[in-house]
């Protein structure tokens, strides 16, 4: 049986909504930084400390990670067992989750004054920015369970090829928090109005997951918890795939809890993880998702030329949708940040901060979104141990690179360590699987890719260009004299229409390529 639709239309669709929500987000993040600041303010490191661990939960099981396991075992069954059996694995398996992660919600709430003695210990010498760290962790801390209920009934969703609503949900989490944080005039107001909005956003979330797993046909409701064999080997399984597949996103949280020692330190980097993450979730993220259930039945039907074809494509498609934000953060960091987030009380030491953790997080966006490439190559053969060990090498090293540096260049040094630990991670994946003969990029892949490699070296040196000519811009473009904030903007267009115009150029990509990639196959029964 073909795929029901190919691994790049459906992570358009993905990708479609999720930019809507990416926007959402960056404008909720402009508002905060704009009311908050960075260095300056106890309640923007008490708000990004008290985000951390929603941002981390939802990246592990609402974007695909946790789904990881899911899909493939619900997928198998729905193909060998018929629907109601494999229903009845996403009722089971969503009851028993639901009851862990509620457990571990109230544990976590209680234990926060402790928690945090660790994890922010650069905070102990100010107990008033201490108090309201725990205070607003402990009320975005609901958004754990909620986004376990979320992964379940995406993965149902997401099995039957439907993608548009696990696209949409995030959507309604930065809305929210959005609404609720306009109107506020004071940091302290603002960071605990945006908090209870991560609360009630993953209320939000699970009705609007839930209410399309009904449209779909499933029958999820709710059931006593209990651990069948299925479930057990479900988590077996899905544990280790979920800490590989946010390997990214563990480093992070990582460089985070090292950084607590300096003021608006965790704001810097949540500023730039803001940035880096927009590629990583339109493309690596969306990719991954799509990708996963078409790997998945080629492996089970032992079709080889398929997932051959699969895997190529959702290579070097990530890689030419992912060059140009590479280019955009390597090339011109300081004017980004100064032109997106440069107001209010967030300054120019803060801009300048920003700016180089995100230069260094530049350089390993093509590994973020391989990684979220190259792991359902795993997943689909039911392989979540090996990804979860290269995954956790990639954590020492990140650790070990970011206690060395971050002494000597601040959060530059911090962002190195992520970089370096998803390379290190990327190449551990290609390489085994190589070897163990699964898949190796064919030689007409292999040969686009370096043609995409050269316009990536030429739409940086543009950016460059760019930012270094900034302050004479003027007499140097016509389009100088628009506000930074439209200018930005600006060159991003100008340079996609450059990049896309060298790959034509060079022949990496066609029209009948692109065609091909979008051209619906054969439907899912």
């Amino acid at each position: 049986m073909g795929s029901s639709i190919s691994v790049v239309r459906s992570s358009l669709v993905f990708s479609g909504f999720t930019l809507i929500s990416r926007f959402l987000g960056l404008a909720r993040d402009l508002v905060l930084t704009a009311i908050m600041g960075a260095s300056g303010n106890m309640a923007a490191d008490a708000y990004q400390t008290a985000l951390q661990f929603p941002n981390l939960f939802r990246r592990i099981f609402a974007e695909g990670a946790f789904s990881a396991a899911f899909v493939p075992a619900y997928s198998q069954r729905l193909e060998a067992e018929g629907k109601d059996s494999a229903d009845q694995l996403a009722r089971d398996a969503m009851a028993t989750l639901a009851a862990i992660t509620i457990a571990l919600c109230l544990l976590f709430q209680a234990l926060m004054p402790w928690i945090m003695q660790i994890y922010s210990s650069g905070y102990a010498d100010d107990p008033a920015k201490m108090k309201l760290t725990i205070l607003l962790t402990q009320i975005t801390m609901p958004y754990l369970p909620a986004m376990t209920i979320v992964a379940m009934l995406s993965g149902v969703l997401n099995a039957k090829g439907r993608f548009i609503l696990s696209a949409v949900a995030p959507s309604l989490l930065n809305l929210i928090m959005l609404l609720l944080v306009l109107p506020q005039k004071s940091a302290e107001a603002a960071a605990m109005a945006a908090s209870i909005g991560v609360a009630l956003a993953g209320a939000a979330q699970v009705g609007l997951l839930w209410w399309g797993t009904l449209k779909s046909g499933a029958r999820i409701f709710v059931v006593w918890p209990s651990l069948p064999d299925p479930v057990r080997k479900l988590l077996w399984m899905a544990a280790p795939g979920a800490f590989a597949a946010s390997a990214t996103q563990i480093n992070v949280f990582v460089s985070s809890w090292l950084a607590s020692g300096i003021d608006g330190a965790r704001v810097w980097l949540s500023v730039a993880d803001r940035l880096y993450q927009l590629p990583l979730g339109l493309v690596g993220v969306a990719i991954g998702v799509a990708l996963l259930p078409s790997l998945s039945r080629s492996v089970a039907a032992d079709d080889k030329v398929g997932a051959q074809n699969s895997q190529d494509q959702a290579i070097l498609m990530s890689m030419i949708f992912t060059f140009p934000a590479t280019a955009a953060l390597l090339g011109m960091p300081h004017f980004m940040i100064d032109a997106l987030f440069g107001r209010g009380q967030f300054n120019q030491f803060d801009v300048t901060e920003t700016a180089k953790a995100l230069f260094h997080y530049g350089w390993g966006v093509p590994a973020f979104v391989l990684s979220r490439v190259l792991n359902p190559a795993f997943f689909a053969r039911m392989d979540t141990k090996s990804p979860m060990r290269f995954a956790l090498i990639g954590v020492i090293i990140n650790l070990v690179i970011g206690l060395l540096l971050f002494p000597i260049l601040g959060v530059s040094g911090l962002a190195i360590g992520t970089s370096a630990a998803a390379w290190v991670n990327v190449i551990l994946m290609w390489v085994t699987l190589t070897n163990r003969g699964h898949w190796a990029l064919s030689n007409s892949s292999l040969i686009s890719l370096f043609k995409c490699i050269i316009g990536l070296l030429f739409i940086t040196g543009f950016f460059a260009f760019c930012q270094i000519s900034r302050t004479n811009m003027g007499s140097i473009l016509v389009i100088g004299a628009l506000p930074k904030e439209f200018l930005v903007v600006l060159l991003c267009f100008l340079s996609l229409f450059l990049y896309m115009a060298i790959l034509f150029g060079l022949k990496a990509i066609s029209v009948a390529d692109i065609k091909a990639a979008l051209k619906p196959k054969a439907k899912l029964r």
